[in-house]
């Protein structure tokens, strides 16, 4: 009787401690990208709405000035990280990408990480950004090309672009943006954190 006991108490411990470890690895967020996620450590500020949610998450940034996803994917770190199986989420942001050529990119470089993202049993999101002030009459095209680049590879398309656009036509309020009309304010900061915690973990 008392080895069944123990035996049974041994199990509790051991299926214990893999769910414990199963619930911290699917919290496991990496962010490709440049200034517009540095800026005012977007990461950092995920990692605190989602505990404030109860929700635990680990983050890694992978982010450069001025940089796109074409030129993550030929440094070739990017890989290296995906590859590792540490990461359950890959989030990607670029420019605005309004124009041909950032459709384009999104797309065909979209389908490289989608491949690797499968392989490696992550799972690909895209994270919709906005143009600067100055170029605010192509925020249709942005959210279009991101929407149909998540669309194709069936992936998590975070759409804050979309939040911020529909914020800004009905209140007429920039306070979103910085003070130079691109990069984000800390409040476009929290808000895009915001949204990225609710569509990830809804």
């Amino acid at each position: 009787m008392q080895k069944l006991f123990f035996l049974f108490f041994a199990l509790i411990i051991t299926f214990s401690s893999l769910y414990s470890q199963q619930e911290t690895h699917n919290n496991n967020i990496l962010f490709i990208g440049n200034s517009l996620t540095y800026t005012n450590n977007l990461p950092l500020l995920v990692k605190k709405y989602a505990k404030q949610k109860g929700i635990e998450i680990n983050t890694k940034m992978i982010a450069f000035p001025n940089y796109a996803i074409q030129d993550h994917w030929n440094d070739g770190q990017v890989q290296k990280l995906i590859s590792s199986k540490k990461y359950d989420f890959v989030i990607l942001q670029q420019g605005p990408s309004s124009q041909s050529d950032g459709r384009k990119m999104l797309i065909e470089y979209g389908g490289k990480y989608s491949s690797l993202c499968k392989l490696n049993e992550a799972k690909l999101c895209y994270f919709m950004v906005w143009p600067s002030l100055n170029y605010y009459h192509t925020f249709d095209d942005v959210i279009k090309n991101h929407k149909d680049a998540a669309s194709i590879y069936s992936s998590i398309l975070l759409p804050v672009g979309k939040v911020w656009k529909n914020y800004i036509d009905s209140s007429r309020d920039n306070e979103y943006y910085s003070s130079d009309g691109f990069h984000p304010s800390i409040k476009g900061s929290q808000i895009a954190a915001k949204i990225i915690v609710e569509h990830l973990f809804q």
